[in-house]
């Protein structure tokens, strides 16, 4: 008897959209997103702020993902995605914001709002937030001159310019998402990555229900990596990107490092750190045809797949936990 592979993916914005679309083309995949949800940006800051609820930015970013291959869901998926132009009240905001904000005051308990959304779009998966409760980010950031400063929010510590020095979040220990901790238990693989490492991906070990479940789950776990450094990883190697991740969730082990070989330059120094999370790296060309520093999610399907072992429909045994 076969099953599908379950694999939850942890995530936010454009990065976690990649990784989503690039699953969605592996056959036999059960997938869960699970994503951040600090942003104080942009239309998802006006509406947390005037309306109380969850950013919804991210969360569209990751339905509109898995939005349905039919003519209908791939409409909805485009009106999600519309943002308004112009200078009025509703300018800046994507129609998707709006639609989850009043799903989110609709019902209390965002996974349901959540679950009514995945129903518009014939969502492939699963759309979960890493909590319940909206979270702020907050970083003491080295600058170049030395001067120590603390960025508070998610849009000024990803704008930021220098070393973070510390990542923490406030409240500083916010409940998980309960279906969230469920998806990570129950999964056959966790993947981190790629996108912004301090804003996107490390958030999700700063919740501490959802750190205990990706410390005790048996599920492999696969780290992707990006392409190019962002303002808040200014003169973060590759390498140093895998340390923070056992940074702030000491004894993290992984089994499979995937980055491109072109963003890599000497693969040695990567797959030592790799190495020292008991990973193995594995190389691929996942960045776009151009060149430019993005996810290609058909290349990185292509990559993926056989690391996942989701081409092929095969008895799954139960692994003990680790």
């Amino acid at each position: 008897m076969t099953r599908p592979v379950r694999v939850v993916a942890f995530g936010g914005g454009h990065g976690l959209a990649a990784c989503l679309r690039a699953l969605r083309r592996i056959p036999d995949l059960d997938i869960t997103a699970v994503v951040t949800v600090g942003d104080d940006g942009g239309s998802s800051g006006r509406l947390r702020a005037e309306r109380g609820v969850l950013p919804p930015g991210d969360l569209r970013q990751a339905l509109a993902a898995l939005a349905g291959d039919d003519d209908v869901s791939a409409g909805t998926a485009r009106l999600f995605q519309h943002r308004f132009a112009g200078d009025g009240a509703l300018a800046g905001h994507p129609v998707g914001n709006l639609v989850l904000c009043g799903l989110l005051e609709l019902y209390p308990d965002p996974v349901e709002a959540l679950e009514q959304a995945a129903a518009l779009l014939r969502v492939r998966g699963r759309v979960l937030p890493m909590t319940p409760v909206p979270v702020s980010i907050q970083a003491r950031v080295r600058l170049a001159d030395g001067t120590l400063v603390l960025r508070r929010g998610q849009h000024e510590v990803a704008v930021s310019r220098g070393h973070v020095e510390e990542l923490r979040m406030s409240p500083p220990e916010p409940p998980a998402c309960e279906a969230a901790v469920a998806a990570v238990a129950a999964a056959d693989w966790l993947i981190f990555g790629p996108g912004s490492w301090y804003t996107s991906v490390i958030p999700h070990l700063l919740v501490p229900g959802l750190a205990k479940a990706v410390t005790a789950t048996a599920a492999r776990r696969l780290v992707t990596l990006n392409l190019a450094a962002e303002k808040e990883t200014a003169g973060l190697s590759l390498p140093d990107h895998l340390a923070a991740l056992t940074r702030y969730l000491p004894g993290l082990r992984a089994d499979v490092v995937l980055a491109d070989g072109s963003a890599v330059g000497d693969p040695e120094p990567v797959r030592s750190a790799a190495q020292s999370l008991g990973a193995r790296l594995v190389l691929a060309p996942v960045a776009v045809p151009d060149g430019g520093p993005r996810h290609d999610p058909p290349a990185l399907a292509a990559a993926l797949s056989p690391v996942l072992g989701a081409a092929r429909r095969l008895p799954i045994p139960d692994r003990p936990a680790r």
